[in-house]
């Protein structure tokens, strides 16, 4: 085994993880659970969205949640489209994540563009942001299957992360947005990309645990040399334009894998576990955590 010595956790609960949950989670509730999480020393997270409160209510606080959350650790505000980029300046953070479906039709559920119409409107906003100094992070969302269209051909997700690098961005992070991928094709996705990819720029998997398969394709994926990934305390999430799609791989369960094979994360898991009790108690679904039940289970059978 050829593994990496040292992986970054970028946590995408407060953003990803909260975005589909039916209940409205107060304001104070999101901060509290934001700085829990950077008390267990998470360096990278996605704090909020500049989304559309009509289509995702949960993020209407996005301004409130940001000026209570910078600090000098890399804090990322989603942002779809020309309007979300003009919030992102006016909200003094540096770090941006952008997104496109490799799918024409999620991305028109998603933001009624297409594919090449999402990036066209996204390339100038790009060069601009680069140009202010901003760190522009692109999700590529549907990399390996669509909710609509079925398996994605990797050459169409390759070729979405080429324009992106074309564009400067910083990072990419390919999704497997439904939790449909397999470990050898999650292998041969980032092992092409790592071969063509300019090594300036960050590659991050992100995963979702709808078929139990995360934890196999994070494997999979440092065994092609991906040191990033993003999971979701307690396994919060899910896409409200992807049917069937459960919450993102659990923080605690992947770094109790890394930990476990000697790979050093810098973040404390009990304290993730703390976090995840700050919101657990508004959720209108069952935590997909193994980690997180079992400590419970047994903190229940300890008293």
């Amino acid at each position: 085994m050829s593994l990496p010595d040292k992986v970054t956790i970028i946590e995408v609960g407060p953003r990803d993880g909260l975005q589909n949950e039916k209940n409205t989670i107060p304001t104070e509730t999101k901060i509290q659970f934001i700085k829990a999480l950077k008390q267990a020393n998470i360096q990278e997270m996605e704090l909020t969205s500049f989304v559309s409160p009509k289509w995702v209510p949960q993020m209407k606080d996005a301004d409130d949640v940001i000026e209570q959350c910078l600090d000098n650790t890399r804090n990322f505000v989603l942002a779809p489209n020309q309007k979300g980029v003009e919030r992102f300046y006016q909200s003094g953070a540096n770090d941006i994540a952008v997104f496109v479906g490799v799918s024409n039709t999620f991305n028109k559920k998603n933001i009624n563009k297409s594919t090449d119409e999402s990036l066209e409107e996204l390339k100038p906003l790009i060069a601009d942001l680069k140009q202010n100094g901003k760190f522009v992070r692109a999700c590529v969302s549907t990399a390996f299957y669509c909710p609509y269209e079925g398996k994605v051909p990797a050459e169409k997700t390759i070729k979405l992360c080429e324009a992106f690098a074309h564009c400067g961005v910083n990072e990419l992070s390919v999704a497997d947005t439904v939790g449909m991928a397999t470990p050898k094709e999650v292998y041969q996705l980032f092992n092409s990309l790592k071969s063509i990819q300019p090594k300036n720029i960050l590659i991050t998997g992100h995963f979702h645990n709808t078929r139990g398969t995360a934890l196999a394709n994070i494997y999979a994926s440092l065994e092609a040399g991906v040191d990033r990934f993003d999971s979701s305390a307690g396994g919060l999430g899910g896409c409200p334009f992807a049917p069937g799609a459960t919450g993102n791989v659990a923080t605690e369960d992947v770094l109790y894998m890394l930990h476990g094979m000697g790979i050093d994360t810098g973040v404390d898991i009990e304290k993730v576990i703390h976090a995840v009790d700050v919101v657990a108690p508004f959720m209108t679904r069952t935590l997909d955590s193994k980690l997180y039940h079992l400590q419970k289970a047994t903190a229940s059978t300890e008293a």
